[in-house]
């Protein structure tokens, strides 16, 4: 058997106007995985990640420094399925409650309303756009990349691929056999440089585990966005 660790980044500047960056709190969360991983002597044979700058960023904090990209283990693009939610009349309602709520404590949560309301349309297909990534696609690629890790013939090897919430859940949603919408419920469970472990052998895969964090030693360093 071989195993494939999956990663997601570590906390991202989601509300500022460069999101594709670590915040403090999420280089923090990405060297802890480095030194736990190091302390334990775990080593991988390949190491894989997207494009997107806060996945590079997250390797190289955890020891990868030189990881093969694939843009395939990047992110859905969210801020294209909300731009199309704005056009839309039917979501006019969450979209002023968060413009009240935009600048007070309460920001994340009716933004989180929005966005779970946009992308359970997204996935349907009810919401879609030639110019933005259909959930078809996104979920087509993520698998095309997992399928070419795991249907090789190798025996005892170890990769690392650090990616984000959704190709994450998406990969579980695979490995579960589970219907392709509970991809999405998964994404929401994911949290900032969590490990996912999966086993692997001849195209077949099977869960570990899921969303762990032991290396991250209390509850002030744990997030979800």
């Amino acid at each position: 058997m071989s195993t494939l660790t999956l990663v997601r980044h570590g906390q991202a500047r989601a509300f500022e106007q460069d999101s594709d960056r670590l915040s403090e709190l999420g280089e923090q969360q990405a060297r802890l995985l480095g030194e736990w991983w190091a302390a334990r002597g775990v080593r991988f044979d390949e190491v894989y990640c997207g494009t997107l700058e806060r996945q590079r960023r997250t390797a190289e904090l955890a020891g990868h420094a030189a990881p093969i990209v694939n843009p395939a283990w990047n992110e859905y693009d969210a801020h294209g399925v909300l731009a199309m939610a704005a056009r839309e009349d039917r979501f006019t309602g969450l979209l002023a409650d968060y413009e009240r709520h935009r600048w007070t404590p309460e920001a994340n949560r009716y933004f989180q309303r929005v966005f779970e309301a946009a992308m359970t349309q997204w996935v349907s297909g009810e919401l879609a756009s030639r110019e933005v990534e259909s959930w078809e696609d996104f979920r087509g690629r993520v698998t095309t990349a997992l399928l070419g890790i795991i249907e090789r013939q190798a025996s005892g090897l170890r990769v690392l691929v650090v990616t984000s919430g959704g190709p994450i859940g998406a990969c579980v949603q695979h490995a579960l056999g589970a219907p392709p919408e509970k991809a999405l419920e998964l994404n929401w469970r994911v949290r900032n440089s969590s490990i996912s472990d999966f086993l692997f052998r001849n195209g077949r895969i099977s869960l570990d585990s899921f969303n762990t964090l032991p290396h991250l030693p209390g509850p002030a360093l744990i997030s979800y966005r």
